[in-house]
């Protein structure tokens, strides 16, 4: 006679089952995260000066020497 066929269907692995929780709350905390971004936005920061971490954060206003430099814009259209 011949021997019975085993049936060790993929849901028989305890290995996978685990995988699979460890997915689906990892994407479940991933989603969690955004929405709780979005429901609570940062604040602005408020760091009593034109600079963060050293860069300006408006357009630098143009120098006095470069405005010496260049001729008026009325001189040039005559």
């Amino acid at each position: 006679m011949s021997e019975p066929r085993r049936r060790d269907g993929w849901y028989r692995h305890p290995l996978f089952w685990l995988g699979s929780f460890v997915l689906a709350a990892s994407l479940a905390g991933c989603a969690w995260m955004i929405v709780l971004a979005a429901r609570y936005p940062d604040p602005p920061l408020d760091t009593g000066s034109g600079q963060i971490l050293k860069m300006p954060l408006r357009e630098a206003p143009p120098s006095a020497a470069a405005s010496a430099a260049a001729p008026p814009a009325s001189a040039s259209s005559r």
